[in-house]
């Protein structure tokens, strides 16, 4: 990749690079939760200056990868040909990490950032992409269901309005009855930091992000906007050393700071409507 070919990205989409820049740092360390050679060999590949933009890696993103892993796995173990969307997929190699030779994957993300992930990821038969908003509902005709989906969007729901992730989800649930869904949450409180402006560094500002919820408010919000909605559990967010994990381990001993840190949700769809009952 020339210096010429250095990603020219801005907004939402350059949160691709700051979610790469997280990874590989955490895939590089001799103790990392994250072992992942094709995160490292693209991070190398591009010539981006990633500290000045944002700053010291942190291990947030890794660690929401390796969870999201597992849940997947767990997952594909009973169902090994099933269909996996990832919104927003920039330049994550969960596909290549999980891909057990039958699994179907559609990796859906802006044309910006999709051009940037084909230089490294390219498409194949089964690990298809499509670039495109995930608010597009295109998406949801190249799902084959037949086996099973599961859709992920990791970093991305933040970034829409309530009223827009709340469409997209009865969407998927009218569509994909007995689906199940991932995604990652951010409290009121950095929701709010990131529209009245918030700097990462002096060369990057965060994007607004409008949709913050607190993860009292997860379940009965969720449960609330479609009555396919019958399982939301938190999948646990642990970080692996240093200060923000004896941070962290303190705020979810106390109530109220339990429910203002960032969480991972995971989403089962019944089959059919539940019943309301008088």
């Amino acid at each position: 990749m020339a210096e010429r070919d250095v990603p020219n990205l801005t907004g939402i989409p350059e949160t691709m690079l700051l979610t790469l820049h997280n990874r590989a740092a955490e895939a590089k360390r001799p103790d990392g939760i994250l072992r992942d050679a094709d995160c490292v060999r693209i991070y190398d590949a591009i010539p981006y200056d990633f500290e000045r933009s944002f700053g010291k890696a942190q291990a947030a993103h890794a660690i929401r990868a390796v969870e999201t892993d597992r849940v997947l796995r767990q997952w594909l173990a009973t169902h090994p040909d099933g269909f996996i969307v990832s919104l927003g997929d920039g330049l994550e190699t969960q596909a290549l990490r999980l891909d057990n030779g039958r699994l179907r994957w559609l990796s859906v993300d802006l044309p910006e950032a999709m051009a940037i992930r084909e230089r490294f990821l390219p498409p194949t038969e089964r690990l298809r992409h499509l670039p495109a908003s995930a608010l597009d509902r295109a998406w949801m005709d190249a799902v084959d269901a037949s086996q099973g989906v599961f859709i992920v969007a990791q970093g991305l729901f933040m970034y829409f309005e309530e009223e827009q992730v709340r469409r997209l989800v009865v969407d998927i649930a009218e569509r994909f009855p007995g689906a199940e869904l991932l995604f990652d949450t951010i409290p009121r409180w950095t929701s709010q930091m990131s529209l009245a402006g918030q700097h990462r560094t002096r060369a990057y500002r965060v994007p607004p992000m409008p949709w913050g919820i607190n993860l009292d408010e997860v379940v009965p919000t969720l449960k609330g906007w479609h009555p396919r909605v019958t399982h939301v559990s938190k999948v646990p967010y642990r970080f692996p050393r240093g200060a923000q994990r004896a941070v962290l381990n303190t705020f979810n001993r106390l109530p109220w700071f339990r429910h203002r840190t960032p969480g991972i949700i995971h989403v089962r769809l019944a089959e059919a409507p539940v019943p309301v009952t008088a």
